[in-house]
């Protein structure tokens, strides 16, 4: 289909190839390359359109955004095109980092304004969270390990997203990496517009200011700060912890708090961190998202931020730096100092012949009745008299929302093929179950024993598996992509054909598996040992 951009055309939809359109006689072809599909939403200033570039070998797709504000008084009109020529510079200037879509072109024809930008395939979290439910504290931590660094690099550019939501992060097919997409709203903070200019045009704030619910009180009233992206990063956080969007959240009426906390069942630690992340006061908030990082300290998480910072810096332009010098990030100088104290700290300690990344990780796992060695149990719950589940009760529990399924005995069930993405099994049972070809997407099984299960072909993009108990398990083509595996016993596991690409696991871990040449290591690359 060939859709046409004129904004009064009466029915904008045409046959595909067309010249011209049937119903307005505009050009279907924008700046003679640019082949507009099919539209893909309507904002305050703007209308986004999914576009081929017919002027490149593989015409490749693209994302089109038309300057088309719902209002057309004149200070309107001068408000949009502010805001749409900063969105423009601000992704010309940060767009070289990987999870940034890059800024295309940026033009005017037919006395309209375009801006082309790179198009990213995948889902947003919005729609995953609806597809599969809430995420665990692990997913969360797992995300938030990823998009901290991003935010402290759009931070570090002097720049204020101003709508960072659930909608606004997609999940990127092609690696499974998540892109902060729609700078439309961002605040340049040398290059701002002062609040003299903004009070005579309070009707403009409910397209300049963000998401309500999202937004914290600072931000309503026009004086965003760099903390105000941390608070709706703390909102996304709740949003995926309870699949529940803030309007659907109670408040303190006296406070303007958000009332979360009986939604979520996670840690303490965790509990605090999100407290402080939703801070009505900017001065009891978080400042910086380096604080947030240091906050949660990193262990499990040094590998995604290292990647993500590396990443930025492959594509920047390099500059030389003494050897002894120290990395510019404020990120990467957290995550070098907190790995130095962990090399200090850390003893040479084996378990199951896997070396671990921390000396609290190598205590003793219990033993079961058979004498067979499981995953820690540091929460206090009894390993005895563990709730049973057979296979109806499960898919039924699963069906009606159900997703923690944590120190449950799921041991020799049968059920293939099933979709259980974003349960939760930490510390559970699962010995010789089957789970063939099952949608384990995003799963907890931290801690839990899968030995000599049946997982091939499985789903497993984005598990959780840390110090669970693979042991003898067939993982023959499944897909581990971004998968955590650190301390996991893979002891005897089948890993021929899987996908590991992206994976947290060692060498030595994966030493003590069978691979063979289908094996796609943690590098991208096919091969043995």
């Amino acid at each position: 289909m060939s859709y046409c951009l004129n904004p009064v055309c009466p029915s904008p939809e045409n046959l595909a190839n067309t010249e011209r359109c049937q119903a307005c006689g505009s050009s279907l072809l924008l700046r003679d390359r640019y082949r507009v599909l099919n539209a893909l939403g309507q904002g305050g200033f703007g209308a986004t359109f999914l576009a081929k570039d017919e002027s490149l070998p593989g015409q490749p797709y693209c994302v089109i955004k038309q300057l088309r504000p719902t209002a057309t008084a004149p200070h309107v009109m001068q408000m949009a095109r502010d805001l749409f020529e900063r969105e423009a510079q601000t992704l010309g200037r940060i767009g070289n980092h990987p999870q940034i879509p890059r800024l295309l072109d940026y033009f005017e024809a037919n006395q309209e304004f375009y801006l082309v930008q790179e198009y990213i395939s995948g889902s947003t979290l919005q729609q995953e969270i609806k597809r599969s439910g809430a995420f665990s504290e692990a997913g969360v931590k797992q995300f938030l390990s990823e998009i901290l660094p991003i935010m402290q690099y759009v931070h570090s550019h002097q720049v204020i997203h101003r709508d960072l939501k659930p909608a606004n992060l997609i999940r990127r097919s092609q690696d499974c990496k998540l892109v902060l997409i729609d700078f439309g709203a961002v605040k340049n903070q040398v290059n701002s517009m002062s609040a003299a200019s903004l009070s005579d045009q309070t009707a403009l704030t409910a397209y300049a200011i963000g998401t309500p619910g999202f937004a914290p009180p600072e931000q309503m009233a026009m004086r965003p700060v760099y903390a105000s992206d941390l608070y709706a990063l703390g909102v996304t956080c709740i949003y995926l912890l309870t699949a529940k969007s803030p309007k659907d959240l109670d408040y303190d009426p006296a406070t303007g708090e958000l009332l979360w906390q009986k939604q979520v069942h996670i840690s303490d630690h965790f509990t605090s961190v999100l407290k402080k992340m939703l801070e009505v006061s900017v001065r009891h908030r978080f400042q910086s998202a380096n604080e947030i990082l240091r906050a949660l300290d990193l262990e499990p998480y040094l590998d995604s931020l290292a990647n993500s910072m590396n990443s930025v810096s492959a594509k920047a332009t390099i500059t030389k730096r003494e050897p002894d010098s120290q990395p510019s990030s404020p990120a990467a100088r957290a995550a070098m100092a907190i790995r130095a104290r962990n090399q200090r700290s850390e003893s040479t300690n084996l378990q199951t012949g896997v070396a671990r990344n921390r000396v609290t990780a190598a205590r003793p796992m219990p033993r079961d009745s058979g004498g067979r060695t499981g995953g820690n149990n540091t929460s206090g719950i009894k390993t005895q008299n563990i709730p049973k589940l057979d296979a109806d009760t499960l898919l039924s529990l699963y069906t009606k929302g159900k997703r923690d399924f944590a120190s449950h005995d799921l041991s020799l069930l049968a059920i293939p093929k099933i979709n259980l993405s974003g349960a939760v099994f930490h510390q559970s049972n699962l010995k010789q179950i089957n789970l063939q070809g099952a949608n384990l997407f995003n799963s907890d099984f931290g801690k839990a024993s899968l030995n000599r299960a049946n997982l091939r072909d499985t789903n497993l993009v984005q598990a959780y598996l840390s110090n669970a108990d693979l042991e003898g398990a067939d993982l023959r083509g499944a897909n581990l992509t971004q998968a955590y595996l650190l301390n996991a016993n893979l002891r005897g596991a089948n890993l021929c054909g899987a996908n590991l690409t992206g994976a947290k696991l060692t060498e030595d871990q994966l030493a003590m598996a069978k691979t063979n040449w289908l094996t796609v290591r943690p590098n991208g690359k096919r091969g043995v040992l």
